[in-house]
Order: C-alpha cells, then structure tokens, then sequence
C-alpha cells in the first residue's frame, strides 16, 4: 500500500468529472497518498456537488464543466455513453499539454467519441482501473479501492510517452498495478472476464425474479450464496451497464456465442451422465479461482471475505 505523502505529487492539479464510486474513490486516493496538489470536481448533479462540498473530497467543487477544464490532468468519470458529449463540451477548454484520461470499461468507442473533440497538443490517454463494488454516489467512494488491483492504459501510438508514463506513475501511487494494450485488445479480455459476467448475472437475477411470483418468495427466503453472489454483481449501476453493453457489442456478442458452444456441451454432460467431462470441467475451473486468489485479485475466506468486508459502505449507497 502506498505511503501517504511518501513522495511529491505527480500533478499539480487533478479535474475529475463525475463524482460517482470510481471519481470519488480517486479524489480520496489523490488526498490520502498526494498524488496531486489539487482536486477540482464537478459533476452534472446539484446534489451530488452539494454532496462533494460536504464531505471535502475536493478542494474546488465547480458548476460549470469548463471551469474544470485546466487541470493537469482531467479524468471522465461518467458513464461511456456519454463520454463524446463531455469531451465536446470540454475540449475547447483544456490546456495546451494536458493529459486528459476516463475510467470506462470498453476503450474502442471511448476513443471513437472523444478523439475528434481535442485539440492539439492534449494527450488523451484511455484509462481503465479495474476495481469497484455495487454500490454508487460520493458516499459509497474509499481511498484503498485500487490498492492491488489493475489499471490498464490504452494510449494511441501518436501520445507522448512522458505523459503516459507520468499517467502511469499516478495509478501507481494510488495503488493500482499498470498494463498497457491496444483498446481492440482491452474490450475483447473485459467481455470475458467483467461485461459477459455481468450479463449472466442480470439473466438469472431476471429469471429467478420471474420465478419469485411462482415460488412465493422462496427463491428470496433460501437463496443460497451461488444466488447471492449473482444478485451482487446485478445490483451494479444500471446506466453504466446498459452503456457497456451498447458500446462494446461486437466483443459481448463474440464472448455470448462462446458461452452459448460451451453450455450445449455442458447440457450435454448432464444429458449423457457424463460425470468425467464434469469432473474434469469443475477442477479446471477451481484451478483458475484459485489462481485469482494467488495473485491477491479476491480472498480465499469464507463466503469471498464479502460479509466482513471493512470497507464496504452501509447498505443504500
């Protein structure tokens, strides 16, 4: 974990746009490792720039998206589909040399709406930290959210390598480890392991709320932990998720029809009382969740760790 005040700060000044889990879990990480001299907010909502206020996160809330434009380092932290909006409204704003980077789950189309918004000499390094939990708002926001976990950068060929390195210096100092790859790359890996996942979730979560009418809330009253693990991941912030979705479609829907082939030939096990095939199939897929815990992604403890988990936000955020 990085120390606090351990070194000077990376940039001078930091713009986060949106306030939500990911924008102000990086305003407590800049304040609690100083990774910057200043944090200007701003967010669409009255409310939740009240709420910034309250809480100190930033030292300048602002109400209007140019006043936040000439920061070092300017950070979208709004759902993808509406990042090409943002990025219209900011560029005329941005400062000649400014770093301007979001959070988003899919890069590809990020980088097809924002792109042609910046003007020249504005490094637009694409940025994804892999990292938050089901809850949304200021509030639901803590320092320690990237600490062990990954961030990958997406940069295009023509970006300064200093600015992507001092990019990568600062997710570093809040904690997060680094990689770099092309956007086409980074939305195939995260259709698998994040976006299919999710859809999954939503699916039987939809299903099983069907069922609910039938069962007469049974299906509540005895969920097991497979079922609550499952709603978890479809409580997630629906606006994000929808957006995912509708923006990296052609990887959700390669990865879809992967897991369609593969659950025919499980049905198919089940079918032909092939017990081998499912024994072989169920301990090559412990091997990849104990792989996940040896390199410190989750905990091997009871029921995930996720009940006594210390910094999870009371519940209704």
């Amino acid at each position: 974990m990085a120390e606090e005040g351990a070194s000077a700060p990376i940039f001078d000044s930091v713009a986060l746009i949106g306030l939500g889990l990911i924008g102000s879990s990086i305003a407590r990480g800049i304040r609690a490792y100083g990774a910057a001299r200043r944090i200007i907010a701003f967010d669409s909502s009255q409310e939740v720039r009240a709420r910034v206020s309250a809480l100190g996160i930033a030292d300048d809330v602002v109400e209007a998206l140019a006043a936040a434009a000439r920061a070092d380092l300017v950070i979208l932290c709004v759902p993808v589909g509406v990042c090409g909006e943002v990025a219209r409204a900011l560029g005329p704003h941005l400062s000649p040399g400014a770093v301007l980077s979001d959070v988003g789950s899919v890069k590809a189309a990020v980088i097809a709406q924002v792109a042609p918004h910046l003007p020249p000499g504005v490094q637009f390094i694409p940025a994804h930290p892999i990292a938050g939990t089901e809850y949304s708002g200021p509030d639901a926001g803590f320092a320690t959210l990237f600490q062990n976990r990954w961030c990958i950068l997406t940069p295009q060929p023509q970006v300064d390598a200093a600015a992507a390195a001092k990019l990568t210096a600062f997710w570093t100092r809040l904690g997060a480890n680094v990689e770099t790859m092309s956007a086409a790359h980074h939305d195939l890996v995260l259709a698998v392991t994040s976006h299919l996942p999710h859809l999954i979730a939503y699916n039987i979560v939809g299903t099983a709320a069907d069922l609910e009418e039938v069962t007469q809330s049974e299906v509540i009253k005895f969920s097991a932990s497979g079922f609550r693990d499952f709603t978890r991941i479809a409580a997630s912030d629906p606006t994000m998720w929808r957006d995912i979705f509708l923006n990296n479609k052609e990887a959700v829907l390669e990865m879809l029809g992967r897991f369609d082939e593969d659950l025919t030939a499980l049905r198919r096990m089940i079918r032909c009382g092939d017990g081998d095939g499912l024994f072989a199939l169920f301990t090559r897929t412990r091997a990849i969740r104990r792989s996940i815990v040896a390199q410190g992604q989750d905990t091997a403890a009871p029921d995930f760790g996720r009940a006594a988990a210390k910094n999870d936000p009371p519940a209704g955020r």
